[in-house]
């Protein structure tokens, strides 16, 4: 996965609480295995006019003029601004994968479903959670105008507002450490193959 040390973006906003990963991606896309298809039904069903059947069928489908991914000034935004309680729901990994084959690297909201969360980091994608007061500030700023800048800097755990401001945020070290690294769970783990050997090299360990 792409490594994420800083970030600096414009802001898609999504204020709507309680986004579910069936949103996110709705359940019929579940079977597909190529993740950066699924980039193309990212929010599918707010998305598009109709019913989408297929990953295939998005490329012809007709988009609703008023969501906001279709709205020009978000284009190639990076960072989504969501509502509270983000990604709460089914379990599905499917939503983080079609968040990051969008071109999203970070989602901020003031909560997030756990499972989501942990699925989030084990993709390179990075949740932020940030207080109420805060996230106010970042809506209005959005609102006030759409080219507002927002940095977040994985290294300093902090987030840069527009106006200057740094609001720290907490993250696992692990998992800092493999998003760092541009890494997952696994190639952390195979990062220390030649280690292994040296070590069983030295022990006389039996593989099988």
């Amino acid at each position: 996965m792409a490594q994420f040390t800083s970030l600096t973006s414009r802001i898609v906003p999504l204020p709507v609480d309680h986004i579910d990963t069936d949103q996110i991606i709705p359940a019929r896309f579940l079977k597909v295995t190529d993740k950066e298809g699924l980039g193309k039904v990212l929010f599918c069903d707010w998305r598009y006019e109709g019913t989408v059947p297929s990953v295939d069928a998005a490329e012809s489908a007709t988009p609703k003029p008023d969501f906001v991914l279709n709205k020009s000034e978000y284009q190639g935004a990076q960072i989504l601004l969501a509502g509270d309680n983000f990604g709460c729901g089914s379990s599905r990994e499917h939503a983080p994968w079609a968040l990051v084959a969008y071109g999203f690297r970070a989602v901020i909201s003031t909560s997030f479903a756990d499972i989501f969360y942990n699925n989030a980091l084990k993709n390179g994608l990075l949740p932020v959670t940030v207080d109420r007061a805060t996230y106010t500030d970042l809506l209005d700023m959005v609102e006030e105008t759409s080219a507002a800048m927002l940095t977040i800097n994985l290294e300093a755990q902090a987030t840069e507002l527009p106006n200057g401001k740094q609001v720290p945020f907490e993250i696992d070290g692990f998992a800092k450490r493999c998003l760092l690294q541009g890494v997952d769970q696994l190639g952390y783990l195979m990062s220390f193959e030649e280690q292994v050997k040296a070590y069983e090299g030295e022990h006389d360990v039996q593989t099988t």
